[in-house]
C-alpha cells in the first residue's frame, strides 16, 4: 500500500493512503489547493516523516503516529460518505441503522478541527452513546467533533499509547501549560519536592472528602489539583510527568489479575 504526505498550505500536513477521498471528498479541497510532499510504501518511515514535516513547517504536530492509528491493518474505506463540518460529523443514515454502518467501516478515519478521529470497536460505543438525529431529516445523524476528538485524547489506550490532552485556551499540551504557569511563579526556583508532597496529601484528602459527599464538582476539582501538584513534583524531581505516566503504563499494560471486593489484585 502506498502512503502520501500531503500539504494544504496554511492549514495542515497529513498522511493518507487515498488522496482523493481524504483531501478532496472529505476535506473539500480541489487539485491545486494541496500538494503531495512525499510518497512511500513504508508506513514506519511515512509516520515519522509526517511529524517531522509538521514541526518543521510550524503546523500542529499530531499526538499519535499514523501507523499507531491504523496498526497497518486499517484502511480508509469509501462506502460511507461522512459530511465533516467545523462543528459536526454527519453520518448518511438514521440512528437505528448507524451501528451496522459503523461496524462495516471499522478503520475509516477523517480529520476534524480538533484532531483526527477514526472508527474502532471502542469508538463505535462512544458514537452510539452520543449520536443525535438530524434536525432536518430522519435519514441522517451526527456527533460533535470536539467531544469525539477529546474522547480519543482521554482514551488513548485505544491505540496502545499514552498521550496528553491539549489546553482549550492555547492548544498546547496541558502539562506544558502547567509547567509554564509554575515556572512563571518561581515554583521551580524556590519550590521543594517535600512541600509539594505535603500539598499532594492535602489534595488527596480533598478528593476523599468529595467522594464521601458524592460531590462530582469537588471530585473533578480535587483530581485536577492533584495532577497539577504531581506535574510540579515530577519537575522538581528532575523527571517530566509524561515519562512517569508512560513508564507506569508500560508496566500495567502487561499486568494480569482480577477484581476482588472492588479492588484489582494483580497476579503473582
Amino acid at each position: 500500500m502506498m502512503y502520501a504526505i500531503y500539504h494544504i498550505p496554511g492549514v495542515k500536513i497529513g498522511v493518507t493512503n487515498n488522496i482523493k477521498h481524504r483531501v478532496e471528498e472529505q476535506q473539500g479541497y480541489d487539485v491545486g489547493e494541496y500538494e503531495i510532499l512525499e510518497m512511500s510504501d513504508d508506513i514506519d518511515y511515512i509516520s515519522k516523516r509526517e511529524l517531522y514535516l509538521q514541526e518543521r513547517h510550524g503546523y500542529r504536530v499530531d499526538r499519535q503516529l499514523y501507523k499507531d492509528l491504523f496498526n497497518n491493518n486499517f484502511i480508509e474505506l469509501n462506502n460511507m460518505d461522512i459530511n465533516v463540518t467545523e462543528m459536526t460529523s454527519t453520518f448518511p443514515c438514521p440512528v437505528n441503522k448507524l451501528k451496522g454502518q459503523l461496524m462495516d467501516n471499522v478503520g475509516k478515519a477523517w480529520d476534524t478541527k480538533y484532531g483526527s478521529v477514526f472508527i474502532t470497536p471502542q469508538s463505535i460505543k462512544w458514537i452510539m452513546d452520543n449520536v443525535k438525529p438530524s434536525q432536518y431529516t430522519s435519514d441522517r445523524c451526527y456527533v460533535y467533533n470536539k467531544a469525539f476528538a477529546r474522547w480519543f485524547d482521554n482514551n488513548s489506550m485505544v491505540s496502545g499509547k499514552v498521550c496528553s490532552t491539549q489546553c482549550d485556551d492555547c492548544g498546547d499540551e496541558l502539562f506544558d501549560c502547567i509547567r509554564k504557569w509554575a515556572n512563571e511563579r518561581g515554583l521551580y526556583d524556590k519550590g521543594d519536592p517535600k512541600t509539594q508532597y505535603i500539598k499532594l496529601m492535602e489534595e488527596t484528602g480533598e478528593i476523599g472528602r468529595a467522594i464521601l459527599k458524592n460531590d462530582t464538582e469537588q471530585i473533578i476539582d480535587g483530581i485536577g489539583d492533584a495532577v497539577v501538584v504531581l506535574t510540579n513534583l515530577a519537575e522538581l524531581c528532575g523527571v517530566p510527568i509524561e515519562e512517569c505516566i508512560q513508564e507506569a503504563y508500560n508496566v500495567i499494560s502487561k499486568r494480569t489479575g482480577k477484581m476482588v471486593n472492588g479492588t484489582f489484585v494483580k497476579d503473582n
